[in-house]
């Protein structure tokens, strides 16, 4: 066995301090690995040249493009349907929406790269997560799992299985024997059988395994919380007005009048959908009034004046966050709105808005509100379309407290965003173009189409991810060209050198996960595979079947959060190191243990 250098020492110091400084978190990861990244180049084991060209590499560039992708579907609404769609399917208990989110991405991560398949997921897991109040970091990494096992069912879902014929071909010439190469789906049933144990990990065992963390977000998501302020968290309850209801012909001011404790937020008739419709607004036969008030009150008023639930909700757009909800907005001292009654002001008529209470003293007054005259300093609870927030907000007698989206989802842009996405996977799948290439070919798309705004685009991009990620690779570049990582394969191979081919194959996958977690999954298998296939013909075994473990071990990266798709999730979940190392060891056994079970079975 070849004798330790003085490099191969540097480099296995640096190692060890690199795991050392993610597992203590002394400074933040991200800053660990740039800290790394100067020591490497610092000692001269790897070039001033290549010390920053994992800036620049086909990976980091490959997780810009997609999250700007990502964050295109978002903005057109695309990710909320997803979203929408995924929450009518699993309900909203943790572990099938856990499950169904898993399963999905899983698939698409089986025919393309896996961090792409979680950067689009991650919006939806986050939808998910504020409409179904579960914590974010008890979706994301399930999800995030379940996207680098969905990377072993194909031989294109993940670069390991994509050079793997090659790599094999190149070690058959070497050792002047035959190897048939594998076909696209020869490893699909080992892969879903992956996919599976990690799914069913995490359903079964994700209350003890997965943290309980409030993670960030946007301001508007916490707008549900001035509803359960003021207890007006009331749904729009959608009514059919019919030729004999007593509401024909009349106005909405006297409707309200009558009974103080009904609001009439919105009408849908033949002219569309109208929102806070002002006081004079005549109620027409046909028409779909959406009401506000208690469910004591909707039933007894619906009753008294013949009204029918709609079959239908023609105001969801208004249930979304995005287009409308909450506000608080203060009365401005010394305004000319001081001293006004509300009917005077004429919030539904000039501004679109309907005001639902006032918060006065200590005081939430929600009765008679058109009569009460407005004081300094009262805040007014109103529900408002975000476009008609808008108009109140340059109005000087009124602060607007309450954070809001300026803008709602560029719906008209749907099409530009999911084209450009389905280009770039299809330029992904059937072209031989470069990952990063087909990637950036959509996200100009989205740039150019102006689904993004260039300052939008930078503000989607997890720039702490990028640097991450690239200041890493340069010490994974000093662990191979060292020498290193082969003295430490050769060494392992040769003190197991007894075992039987199971054996064999246990301690080759083992090595592949550990070179998977400290250099990459690329360099791990272009380095072990050849390995592989010797260790294999020593022991009388298959040298494709061994090649291919080391293929499908390079997916087992859930120890640490150097993998690229752990790494991504690690800010938004609000993960912290010893997060992965407890959720990821108990998947890492199961891993191992379900691949070569499967292996021997299938390949």
């Amino acid at each position: 066995m070849e004798a330790l250098t003085f490099e191969m020492m540097l480099v296995l110091a640096i190692l060890a301090g690199a795991i050392g400084l993610f597992v203590s978190e002394v400074v933040r990861i991200d800053v660990a690995a740039i800290l790394i990244m100067v020591v490497v180049g610092l000692t001269g084991l790897v070039t001033a040249d290549d010390l920053f060209a994992g800036f620049a590499s086909n990976a980091v560039i490959s997780i810009i493009a997609v999250m700007i992708l990502g964050a295109g579907l978002d903005r057109v609404g695309v990710m909320r349907k997803v979203a929408a769609f995924l929450l009518r399917v699993g309900g909203e208990t943790e572990r099938r929406i856990s499950s169904l989110i898993s399963g999905a991405v899983a698939l698409i991560s089986a025919f393309m790269q896996n961090i792409g398949a979680a950067a689009l997921f991650l919006p939806v897991t986050e939808r998910l997560s504020e409409r179904t109040e579960i914590p974010v970091s008890r979706l994301l990494m399930p999800m995030g799992f379940a996207a680098i096992l969905g990377g072993t069912i194909t031989l294109v879902a993940s670069g390991p299985l994509i050079l793997l014929n090659d790599l094999l071909a190149s070690t058959a010439r070497n050792l002047d024997i035959e190897i048939e190469p594998y076909g696209l789906f020869a490893p699909t049933p080992i892969g879903i059988a992956l996919t599976l144990s990690g799914i069913v990990l995490f359903a079964v065992a994700g209350k003890w395994l997965l943290p309980k963390i409030a993670a960030d977000r946007d301001p508007h998501a916490s707008l549900p919380g001035v509803a359960a302020i003021y207890g007006l968290d009331r749904e729009i309850c959608p009514f059919n007005v019919g030729e004999d209801s007593q509401l024909v012909g009349r106005r909405v001011a006297d409707v309200e009048a009558e009974f103080p404790g009904v609001l009439v937020v919105a009408i849908h008739d033949g002219d569309g959908l109208t929102v806070a419709p002002y006081r004079d607004y005549i109620i027409q036969a046909g028409a779909i009034v959406g009401l506000v008030c208690t469910c004591e009150d909707v039933d007894c008023f619906a009753s008294t004046h013949n009204l029918e639930p709609s079959g239908g909700d023609p105001f969801a757009i208004l249930h979304d966050q995005e287009h409308a909800g909450l506000a608080e907005v203060v009365v401005r001292p010394g305004s000319d709105t001081v001293g006004k009654k509300v009917r005077q002001v004429r919030l539904r008529e000039v501004y679109g808005v309907t005001l639902l209470a006032i918060h006065r003293n200590g005081e939430l007054i929600t009765d008679g509100l058109r009569q009460q005259k407005l004081e300094a300093g009262d805040v007014l609870v109103l529900f408002s379309p975000w476009d008609k927030l808008e108009h109140l907000v340059q109005e000087p007698g009124f602060v607007i407290l309450t954070d809001y989206p300026a803008e709602p989802p560029r719906t008209n842009k749907q099409w530009w965003a999911l084209g450009a996405f389905a280009l770039s996977l299809g330029l992904v799948i059937f072209t031989e173009l470069q990952l990063s290439l087909a990637l950036m070919v959509g996200a100009i798309i989205v740039l150019i189409s102006k689904v993004l705004t260039a300052d939008e685009a930078y503000r989607a991009v997890s720039w702490k991810t990028v640097f991450l990620l690239a200041a890493l690779i340069p010490l994974g570049q000093a662990v191979e060209e060292t020498g290193t990582a082969a003295w430490i394969a050769n060494g392992v191979i040769a003190a197991a050198g007894d075992l039987p081919a199971w054996g064999m194959q246990l301690v080759i996958a083992l090595l592949a996960t550990a070179f998977t977690l400290t250099i990459s999954n690329v360099g791990a298998t272009v380095l072990l595979v050849p390995l592989a296939a010797n260790v294999a013909i020593g022991v009388d075994a298959d040298p494709a079947q061994f090649g291919l473990i080391v293929a499908l071990a390079a997916s087992n990266a859930f120890l640490l959060p150097t993998h690229q798709v752990n790494a991504l999730l690690m800010g938004p979940g609000g993960y912290r190191v010893k997060d992965f190392m407890r959720a990821g060891l108990a998947m890492s056994l199961i891993f191992l243990v379900v691949l070569i079970v499967t292996v021997n079975l299938f390949a």
